[in-house]
């Protein structure tokens, strides 16, 4: 048994200084950066019933499926009780939707449809007509169409067989929308705000700057850390082209240094230009290997002594303390942490040795950005 009983790793720091770079990093569009307030998708959601399943719907325990069931057909003026009602070729459903910011009546949206029952299986199943509704209990959408499951279930004389999820099922362009959408971008006081995806007051106050040479100064002002005002369009210019406009410049958006580790696959994302102070790196490992032989001591005369003569097993263990040569020794001045683990790999450092060692490196103070670990 070889067992890696610990890692050495001793980190010196040879002084903390702050040096950034100055880079040019690419410049990104501000529909990349955020968005404008207003902008937004909206949830839709309904109940409703599918039919046409091969005997893998709901059980006639499902009350909520009989009632139901027999509301649908009352609709029909078909008088049917819920005790009446034992089909196992439907299930009830939940159907959800996501309707765009901006939808005119008849646009198509695509729909997704679960089970709330205890139905087997989706597959080959129609959803009726549902009604899609907003948390203002509104109705914005009509749903209907045949399911696209992805999955199948087969059972039979106690063999199973399943691929996926079958009681999960969608339907492209199923919804149809009813009740048209607009968003509204212009607040009460005459302005647009645009939000930042990530806060930082740098990117907002680029942003602002940006805006102010194209359009001219005193048309936007950041407000905070994720948001930039900006005055509404003034004259016969449109609303549509001033946002394209604006959304079409471009800035650099200022970066904060992150380290992510993932521990169980042993993966390190970190931004090319995360600066590492002046350090010193030794790194190295202990292994112990215990072998152990088990060997069987014959007493010489068996059965002469009486039934207290017995043999008995002896284990013998093998002790080896194994200390290889120094893995890494390295002394690095001013750099990143892409250039570390460059020469890090280049010393046939394990992935998880490198997490090991920026784990210690932040500790002693000289990593710069702040280590993500998830």
């Amino acid at each position: 048994m070889v067992k890696r009983v610990a890692i050495f790793l001793l980190i010196f720091a040879m002084g903390v200084h702050n040096a950034h770079a100055v880079e040019r990093h690419a410049e990104v569009r501000l529909k990349d950066l955020g968005r404008f307030l207003g902008w937004r998708d909206n949830m839709l959601v309904g109940y409703g019933i599918v039919t046409g399943l091969a005997g893998s719907g709901d059980t006639p325990r499902n009350q909520a499926t009989r009632q139901a069931m027999s509301n649908m057909l009352s609709q029909f003026d078909l008088v049917v009780s819920q005790d009446q009602i034992q089909s196992r070729n439907v299930a009830m459903v939940m159907v959800t939707a996501t309707l765009p910011p901006t939808a005119a009546v008849g646009d198509k949206v695509d729909i997704n449809v679960t089970s709330t029952g205890d139905a087997r299986s989706l597959a080959g199943g129609t959803l009726i007509m549902t009604p899609l509704k907003g948390p203002d209990r509104q109705t914005y959408a009509l749903a209907q169409g045949p399911l696209i499951i992805g999955g199948y279930r087969f059972d039979a004389n106690g063999n199973l067989r399943q691929k996926n999820h079958p009681t999960v099922g969608t339907v492209s362009g199923g919804a149809t929308v009813e009740t048209a959408v607009q968003a509204d971008l212009v607040a009460s006081n005459g302005s647009l705000s645009f939000v930042l995806k990530d806060a930082d007051a740098m990117t907002a106050e680029r942003i602002a700057q940006r805006i102010n040479q194209a359009l001219g100064a005193g048309s936007a002002t950041s407000t905070d850390a994720d948001t930039v005002r900006i005055r509404a369009p003034a004259g016969s210019e449109s609303l549509n082209a001033y946002v394209a406009r604006i959304e079409n410049l471009a800035v650099t958006p200022d970066q904060r240094s992150y380290v992510v580790i993932n521990e169980r696959t042993g993966t390190v994302a970190a931004g090319g230009d995360t600066r590492i102070s002046p350090i010193t790196i030794s790194h190295g490992d202990i292994r112990v290997s215990v072998d152990t032989e088990y060997m069987a001591s014959q007493p010489q005369f068996v059965g002469v002594g009486g039934s207290g003569v017995r043999s008995i097993v002896v284990g013998n263990s093998d002790l080896r303390v194994d200390e290889p040569v120094q893995h890494v020794a390295a002394t690095y001045g001013h750099t990143t942490v892409s250039d570390l683990i460059q020469s890090l790999e280049k010393n046939h450092v394990s992935t998880r040795d490198v997490i090991a060692i920026l784990q210690a490196i932040k500790a002693a103070g000289a990593l710069h950005a702040d280590i993500i670990v998830q």
